[in-house]
């Protein structure tokens, strides 16, 4: 059987690619450095700032209702993607300092056990990716349906130009041009920025197992030296706590974006879809959307619980080890290192909101409060 060969950088070229499209990783370049820039430049200044602000132009100024409610589920949506992808282009060198620490753990795994837990997490971020593949495809095809299927001329998404789009045949091709490439850009904003964060934190999760597979291991081998295999792994246990709050500090503020926007336009789909929407293509868009929207943070939120569980249980492995039979010197290691591992450790989202399934499911309820209220007005 072939071994597996561990390499976590593996999982960030995907990512690193879609940054090369959206013009943020310029420490990645090194050939026409001048010319990506200024292609990075004049690409967010056109997608990423003037996007969101061409929607948000036409909020509640549209012929329709529900051109009025996906202008305002869109704009919401790009809002967030601009200002979550700007942030991360903010702090896009923490990525290096994340792979550096990645290629420290994966220098250490060894072994057939730690190697397997290894080949699990290619499968769970395979689904992680199958996921994020079924939110946008659907919502892509319903919305350019609903576009193709309007009786008269329109526009994919209700927005404002500053040009007259509605009697003239090329200033229409035009705005349609610049809204189809300018979604596409700010999807590709979104997988990056909701996937990232998943992949990480799912990275920690199986390098806290792989390392608890190591702590059982201390002192069974009298070969080999049982008090420094322990300050390896005490020294491993520091590096992945390290990248942990390096991720946390990475994913703060824009999963706080996230959940709030999740909430939000959860409602107002949902809203839209039972009182206002009747056109059956617009009506499939928003219920697709109003499954997407909570699924964007769910395999964060997911992966986020699962940190907490496995390093809850680490000092399990340190009692597992072969101790009770070592000297007083490794005995008081293990006990500072006990001592530490008890310490809780939860990323949170804004120094406020857990990036937790509790956290999934509040957010849901949010959502669902909104709705309620929404209901009350009516009546």
């Amino acid at each position: 059987m072939a071994e597996v060969r561990v390499d976590s950088l593996e999982f960030f070229k995907s990512h690193w690619t879609a940054w090369r499209y959206l013009g943020v990783a310029h420490l990645r370049v090194e050939n026409w450095k001048n010319l990506y820039v200024f292609y990075s430049i004049l690409s967010n200044l056109l997608v990423t700032l003037c996007y969101p602000v061409h929607l948000g132009m036409s909020l509640f100024r549209n012929r329709t209702l529900t051109e009025d409610i996906l202008n305002l589920t869109t704009f919401a949506t790009c809002t967030a993607c601009s200002v979550k992808c700007l942030l991360y282009a903010y702090n896009i060198k923490d990525v290096l300092e994340m792979e550096r620490l990645l290629r420290l753990l994966d220098e250490r795994v060894v072994g057939p056990e730690q190697r397997s837990i290894y080949g699990q997490v290619r499968v769970q971020l395979r689904n992680v990716l199958y996921v994020f593949i079924g939110i946008y495809m659907p919502c892509a095809l319903f919305a350019e349906l609903s576009f193709l299927f309007k009786e008269e001329r329109g526009l994919m998404y209700p927005a404002w130009f500053p040009f007259d789009w509605l009697h003239s045949t090329r200033n229409y091709y035009i705005a349609n041009a610049y809204q189809i490439v300018g979604i596409t850009f700010q999807l590709l904003q979104n997988y990056v920025s909701d996937c990232f964060p998943a992949v990480v934190l799912c990275l920690i999760s199986s390098h806290i197992k792989m390392l608890y597979k190591r702590f059982e291991k201390v002192g069974l081998d009298p070969a080999r030296d049982a008090e420094k295999d322990l300050e390896a792994c005490i020294t491993d246990h520091k590096h992945i706590l390290e990248l942990f709050r390096r991720i946390e500090a990475f994913i703060s503020l824009p999963m706080l974006i996230q959940f709030t926007v999740t909430a939000l336009n959860v409602c107002i789909g949902i809203a839209g879809l039972v009182f206002f929407v009747s056109e059956p293509m617009a009506r499939m868009y928003f219920i697709f959307y109003s499954l997407a929207m909570p699924l964007q943070i769910f395999p964060s939120c997911f992966f986020g619980t699962d940190n907490e569980y496995w390093f809850g249980r680490l000092h399990y492995a340190a009692f597992s080890c072969n101790w009770h039979t070592k000297n007083r010197s490794f005995k008081r290691k293990m006990m500072l290192f006990v001592e530490q591992s008890l310490k809780k450790s939860t990323a949170v989202a804004g120094g406020m909101m857990r990036i937790h399934l509790d956290t999934f499911f509040s957010t849901l309820k949010g959502a669902y409060s909104l709705f309620t209220i929404i209901i009350r007005m009516r009546k």
